[in-house]
């Protein structure tokens, strides 16, 4: 077997580990025939114990315990984690604990997705394979690591919108501040005033680099044709990072690769408060509504059609699926069947895969924007990646608007949730990459079942037990690889979903014991071959 920078070769196969600028462990595995992938795998190679080591403790210690899961979106758990307890307890939120923690989830979401786009997806711009597209040189100036105009400018603009969470929040990350029944802080006229500062700072960087317009110029564009006029209107729209996304992704042709199911998943997010002017993108209760697209329409989302397979996951087997309520997480790391190469499990809804992310959820919102492009193209990379570029215009007036309405309103910030030692509870939210829930039974005042079903889980997905693959592992499928030294297609698509595999897969120390081998803390585990 042969290695090429980093990729290993072997006939028709394509081995790509580790699979690098991705948070936490991912291997990639493809077959290649006359130039197009046949057969894709991926594979979560990190085992973590989160749910487990969950069981046995207090009823609130999740609340500290799972925003450790990720640094990079632990508003987001913290959140599903609160949100769970809330049902738990059936205690109402108050309005104004309802708009902190919208804002600070918010903050969370702005600072992902700009730095997935210039920190982590765009560097496969400067790829050598690139370097005669009339933009590569462009393109290295803009996003090389560490040195880019534009990377050096995210790292500085999102640190800053960061500081909201920490102003509202004490801390970021890890911090613990969303409690069942709202929020432990009540933030002053000077905290709301530092963070409007903050916002309208990061709205200016965000509409000069990113957009090259306004924000509402932007939010006038509603179709394929609007956006080429867009492109071609000024200087500032052809020369913003937006405008310089376009123009690289059609001509390197990223609307054509990337495509998957076309099944779209979310939960819904930001739960609107009373007496708010910002209005759900379907005249809902939520900002983002929840839904399943399939077959070209949203149906309405049932929490129990959700289920998990774990046939082709290293756990112990179970038939079929189990709904998180049901779910066990026993883990069987074996490599003698080669059924099994995952430690992710495998989400469905109604039995079907689906795709979870910034997409997502602007179809199930029936953008028109968004349900014009893939009515065109199909899903695929570039409008999966455009949607996490300008999520951030619907977001900014929203979080300013709740910012004011914080101040203004009155509402309390917590309500005593009172005592209750029995019961069970679920918080779904979406994400930075999508939809994440958290499920918790409690008994006799302690957690009995813990189970996290994460948006990576759902893109990053192996096979079920009828073989339906994941969802990017079906998008790999039908791709033209035009260099097999150096698959960038590969890149491009997985990355396109935003892997965060520490999230995903399922540290502790496991003493050789049983069918165990020793798998260190920290370390990089890999799956034994007993």
């Amino acid at each position: 077997m042969d290695t090429v920078k980093g990729y290993q070769m072997s006939n028709k196969k394509i081995h790509i580990y580790p699979f690098n600028r991705v948070e936490g462990d991912l291997e990639i595995f493809v077959e290649v025939e006359n130039g197009v992938v046949t057969e894709a795998r991926s594979a979560g190679t990190m085992y973590r114990g989160f749910e487990n080591l969950l069981i046995g403790r207090a009823i609130l210690d999740g609340l500290v315990i799972t925003p450790r899961i990720c640094g990079i979106c632990s508003t987001s758990h913290l959140k599903a984690a609160a949100k769970a307890l809330d049902m738990f307890f059936d205690v109402k939120v108050p309005h104004n604990a309802k708009r902190i923690r919208n804002i600070t989830l918010i903050a969370e979401q702005i600072q992902n997705d700009f730095r997935h786009a210039f920190l982590v997806f765009m560097v496969d711009f400067t790829n050598p394979w690139y370097r005669s597209h009339p933009l590569y040189d462009e393109a290295v100036c803009r996003y090389e690591p560490l040195k880019g105009e534009t990377t050096i400018q995210t790292i500085q603009e999102t640190k800053k919108i960061l500081e909201i969470i920490a102003i509202l929040g004490g801390q970021w990350p890890h911090s613990s501040f969303m409690v069942p029944g709202g929020v432990v802080s009540m933030p002053s006229a000077n905290d709301v005033a530092q963070c409007l500062f903050l916002l309208r700072n990061f709205c200016k960087w965000f509409e000069g680099r990113v957009l090259g317009c306004s924000i509402q110029r932007w939010m006038e564009v509603k179709s394929t044709s609007d956006l080429a006029a867009w492109l071609e209107e000024a200087p500032s729209h052809r020369n913003s990072d937006l405008g310089f996304f376009i123009r690289f992704a059609r001509k390197a042709g990223l609307e054509k690769i990337g495509s998957g199911y076309g099944n779209f998943i979310s939960f819904g997010s930001l739960d609107l408060p009373e007496n708010t002017k910002v209005q759900g993108l379907n005249g809902g209760r939520q900002l983002f509504p929840a839904g399943f697209f399939h077959n070209l329409a949203v149906e309405k989302f049932e929490q129990e059609k959700i289920t998990e397979d774990v046939s082709h996951s290293w756990f112990d087997d179970y038939p079929g699926g189990k709904h998180p309520f049901e779910g066990l997480t026993n883990p069987y790391a074996t490599g003698a069947e080669s059924r099994k190469y995952s430690w992710g499990k495998a989400p469905r809804y109604d039995g079907m895969p689906a795709e979870t992310g910034p997409l997502a959820e602007m179809i199930v919102a029936a953008s028109p924007l968004f349900i014009d492009l893939i009515g065109k193209d199909g899903p695929n990379v570039f409008v999966r990646e455009l949607a996490r570029l300008v999520r951030t215009a619907t977001l900014i007036a929203v979080m300013e608007q709740w910012l004011e309405e914080t101040v203004l309103c009155k509402d309390e910030f917590y309500r005593d949730p009172g005592k209750k030692e029995n019961g069970e509870g679920f918080g779904l939210i979406e994400a930075p990459r999508g939809s994440l829930g958290h499920w918790i039974k409690i008994k006799d005042a302690k957690i009995e079942r813990y189970q996290i079903i994460t948006p990576t889980a759902w893109n990053a997905s192996p096979r079920d037990s009828s073989g339906e693959r994941g969802p990017w592992e079906q998008a790999m499928v039908g791709t033209e690889i035009k260099n097999q030294d150096n698959p960038v297609e590969v890149d491009h698509i997985i990355r396109s979903f935003d892997p965060c595999l520490v999230c995903t897969v399922h540290a502790i120390d496991i003493r050789k014991s049983g069918r165990f081998g020793s798998i260190r803390a920290g370390g990089n585990p890999r799956p034994l071959i007993l």
